[in-house]
């Protein structure tokens, strides 16, 4: 196991009727002017976003609603936001939504205290000192942004996906309500399964040696989605598996099962370039990529970690005259639980075109290197990833 520092401070309000403590929480953590950030009308339709302003109003907390973020976060309502909160004199920024609302608030609590772009940090070119607070109320189990230091927005000159970490953007507290999520359509509640899944195998996907701690925690917080999601997709009212998901999402994202080992994130990067290009969801561009992603890797590197996720995750009978074959039965297994759940497996079924795979290589921004954390990547290998993607069938 490597050495490792872990701080994880957000405060979780979890359970039925929490969004009414959301004016006490954002009191409690300074605030007393907030930028209330949302999505579309679900929020409001739903009445959701009722209940959270008169918790602010009876904890004396002024507001200033910023609602239109997109699926895949655009930087226009970003640069609009950082205005807003300048020019209102904001303390505190509240999200109410998803994974795409809480890093569009992530990135506005940067860019608000700070001279230059925003971008700068999405681009590596500058690291935060400071950002304003930020709070969240959760509406769909999948990004994990309530718990993570991550930040993930798509800038609208050239469509360029890219991701900002800082423990400054840690959420303060985050009101987990699974009752919330009940009203989600199966798509998108597959979608946030699937990346709930990839954020642990991220992880699990490691040459870190000595780390069966964070392996058995890794298998079972994909055991509980494996388990959990066909209960919901059949049932979207199991409040019970609800609140099994939703807090796996928080667990698979905050690192808790990551902590002392390296990790890869290839496959995300890789899928940034999807969701980019085609606006299609996070989840389900992973569903196309982290198969076809495994399916590569078993060729290339490490096959007996492929085969442990085989036997311990999907069951399958471990073949020890030839672990490959039980390491791409495990990709097979992974492959028939996402279609099972409603999610695509290949380029088609995505919306996706082969012939794009060589400018998604392009902005990947491979160049002429490598990318790796589990193994090293060079743009003959993306490419190849991209187009195992294209072709996948069960």
């Amino acid at each position: 196991m490597n050495n490792f520092n872990f701080y994880s401070p957000t405060f979780f309000a979890f359970g039925k009727d929490k969004e009414n403590e959301a004016g006490q929480l954002v009191k409690r953590f300074g605030g007393s002017k907030v930028l209330l950030h949302y999505g579309g009308q679900s929020a409001k339709k739903s009445g959701l976003l009722d209940r959270v302003i008169a918790s602010l109003k009876e904890s004396g907390i002024a507001y200033v609603e910023l609602g239109g973020v997109l699926p895949n976060p655009r930087s226009g309502l970003v640069y609009e936001g950082i205005e807003l909160c300048k020019r209102e004199e904001i303390d505190f920024i509240l999200a109410v939504g998803g994974g795409s609302t809480i890093d569009s608030a992530k990135a506005i609590a940067m860019g608000a205290v700070y001279d230059g772009d925003f971008w700068d940090f999405y681009e590596g070119k500058a690291t935060a000192q400071t950002a304003l607070p930020v709070g969240t109320v959760l509406t769909i189990a999948a990004a994990g942004s309530e718990g993570s230091p991550d930040s993930v927005i798509t800038h609208e000159n050239g469509m360029l996906k890219r991701g900002a970490g800082t423990d400054l953007i840690r959420p303060k507290f985050s009101i987990l309500n699974p009752a919330l999520t009940q009203t989600l359509p199966a798509y998108q509640t597959a979608c946030g399964a699937t990346d709930i899944i990839a954020h642990v195998f991220e992880r699990y996907y490691t040459n870190t040696t000595e780390v069966e701690v964070t392996d058995r925690l890794c298998e079972a917080v994909v055991l509980t989605m494996l388990k959990e999601v066909p209960r919901v997709i059949e049932n979207p009212d199991n409040y019970d598996a609800r609140a099994n998901i939703m807090w796996a999402g928080m667990v698979a994202h905050n690192n808790v099962v990551g902590v002392g080992r390296d990790q890869d994130w290839n496959s995300h990067g890789i899928e940034h370039e999807l969701s980019a290009l085609y606006d299609c969801a996070h989840g389900a561009g992973l569903a196309v990529i982290m198969p076809a992603w495994m399916e590569y890797v078993a060729e290339h590197h490490d096959v007996m970690r492929m085969a442990q996720m085989a036997t311990r995750i999907f069951g399958c009978e471990m073949n020890f005259a030839n672990p490959k074959a039980t390491a791409l039965e495990g990709v097979r297994a992974f492959r028939r639980f996402l279609v099972s759940i409603g999610m695509p497996i290949n380029f088609e079924q995505l919306g996706a075109k082969e012939e794009d795979i060589p400018a998604l290589v392009d902005k990947f921004g491979i160049g002429d290197g490598k990318t790796g954390g589990y193994v090293a990547l060079d743009r003959a290998a993306v490419t190849e990833i991209y187009q195992i993607a294209a072709k996948a069938s069960l």
